[in-house]
């Protein structure tokens, strides 16, 4: 004897009475109606996830023009701070002489104003003695009176 024909002869068929069968259908339609159900289930999802994508689509352009407008509207502000420093330091700026420096206001104090002229300009102002020109020059031992 073989397993093939020991195999045949356990795979009797028997016909499954009435019963059997409606239990069966029974079963079938269940799964059926449960399928259905769960298959609506994935297509009401997959509604909801598009819907959601296409507000989020919505929500990024409407975010994209804010900033636009933002970007614009501090360009603009940026315009007119730099326009009103600018009008501030021509109101508070402080005009000297070049040769000149105000010492009266500030830790900066000095006993006289500061003359900024060129050294070639105050020596031209009066005379000016060389020290090989001058008669004490000749004299080391000459201590000039105060």
């Amino acid at each position: 004897m073989s397993i093939l024909s020991t195999a045949r002869r356990a795979a009797r068929h028997r016909s499954a009475t009435p019963a059997e069968l409606r239990e069966e259908n029974r079963l079938l339609l269940a799964r059926e109606v449960a399928a259905s159900d769960f298959f609506a289930l994935l297509v009401r999802d997959r509604d909801d996830v598009y819907a959601a994508w296409q507000q989020s689509q919505k929500r990024a352009g409407d975010a994209e023009l804010v900033v636009v407008c933002q970007q614009a509207a501090i360009e603009e502000l940026t315009a007119e701070v730099t326009a009103l420093k600018a009008q501030l330091a021509n109101a508070t700026r402080v005009d000297v002489p070049p040769m000149e420096r105000d010492t009266r206001h500030g830790a900066d104090q000095a006993t006289a104003p500061i003359d900024m002229r060129e050294l070639r300009d105050r020596f031209n102002v009066g005379p000016v003695v060389t020290l090989h020109h001058s008669p004490q020059a000749g004299n080391p031992a000459h201590v000039p009176v105060a």
